[in-house]
Formats: C-alpha cells, sequence, structure tokens
C-alpha cells in the first residue's frame, strides 16, 4: 500500500503537460495565415515545413498525427499540396470560414507582393539603382528556376552565400533576399 502512495506522490509532483492541441481563437489563426502567407517562400516543401513548425511544434493548433494525416490526404489530391493543407487545416480549426480564409491567405500576400515588383520593374526598372537592386535579387530568382536565364560569377557567389547562410545559421529568408538586394546595388554602384 505504502508503495503506491509512493508513485502518486511522484506522479503526482510530475509537470502537467497537455498533449492534446489547443485550438486558436479564429483571430490568431487569420494573423498566422496572414504571416504564413507573406513567408511562405521555397515552394511546396518549405512552406509544409513552415506549417509543421508552426501549427504542430510551436503554437501547438493541431497534434502531429492530425498534421501528417491532413498532409497525406492533400497529397492524394490533384493540385498543389501546401495550398490544399492550409485550407484543409483553416478548415479544421474553424470550418468553412477557416478554410476559405486560410486558402485566401495563402495565396493573395504573395499576388500583391509580385504585382508591386512588376510594377517597380516596369516603371522604375530603368533606373540605375532600382535596376541594381533586382540584379542583386536575380541570385535568389535563379535559385529558385534554374533556367531563369543566363548566369554570371556574382550570382552564382550569392546564391551559394545565401544558402550557406540559411542552411548553416538558420536565417530567415526574407533578410537573406534583402541583404542580396543591397549587395547587388552595391556591386552595380562599384562598378
Amino acid at each position: 500500500m505504502k508503495a503506491m502512495s509512493t508513485k502518486a506522490a511522484d506522479k503526482a509532483a510530475q509537470p502537467v503537460t497537455s498533449a492534446e492541441p489547443v485550438a486558436p481563437t479564429f483571430r490568431n489563426a487569420f494573423l498566422f495565415w496572414l504571416k504564413l502567407g507573406f513567408i511562405s517562400f521555397g515552394g511546396p516543401t518549405g512552406q509544409i515545413a513552415i506549417m509543421h513548425q508552426e501549427l504542430v511544434e510551436r503554437r501547438k493548433w493541431i497534434s502531429n498525427a492530425r498534421f501528417l494525416h491532413a498532409l497525406n490526404y492533400c497529397m492524394l489530391l490533384p493540385g498543389p499540396e501546401a495550398q490544399q493543407l492550409a485550407t484543409y487545416v483553416g478548415w479544421l480549426l474553424h470550418r468553412t470560414v477557416g478554410g476559405v480564409v486560410a486558402g485566401s491567405l495563402f495565396v493573395l500576400p504573395s499576388v500583391f507582393i509580385l504585382w508591386g515588383l512588376s510594377y517597380v520593374y516596369v516603371v522604375y526598372g530603368n533606373v540605375p539603382w532600382i535596376a541594381a537592386i533586382f540584379y542583386g535579387l536575380k541570385p535568389a530568382v535563379l535559385v529558385l528556376f534554374p533556367e531563369a536565364g543566363k548566369v554570371d560569377v556574382f550570382a552564382v557567389v550569392v546564391a551559394v552565400a545565401a544558402f550557406a547562410l540559411m542552411l548553416k545559421w538558420k536565417l530567415d529568408v526574407i533578410p537573406v533576399v534583402v541583404g542580396a538586394g543591397v549587395l547587388g546595388l552595391l556591386y552595380k554602384l562599384l562598378l
């Protein structure tokens, strides 16, 4: 009898950890999907990794088993599995409205970013310092799209450095891309 009470006391002394997912408020989910739309670079593999890290590991909004089940389900469907996964998880968390919001916010920020960059390039692409920034961004594009065009030594060096910074030192993609733009500006100005 005494052994049982010792085990119960040991169990009671251990910290309580909840393995159960904690459902977010709609506002918190909305803000997460909006953020994801702005930072989801790197193709479906990177996007799915970001969602797993944020939704399962960091925020604990869904369990790992549920995430993997959703991912497997989305991989069976035709089309972009990362967007389908975001839509499905949004639906799991907040039903139809959650799915529509998650799916929309997964795409819309990047559409506006690309429209903005396209506008700047078309209208101001001949301005030397703007052209230099786009030249600095060329390595990032070359990493994403190898067939994008002719590669020069500067582009290759910056692309390899960007890859090393993100892989070895775990830097976020946005500061690396901004840094590449600044390097391109400096390179063109000093050339």
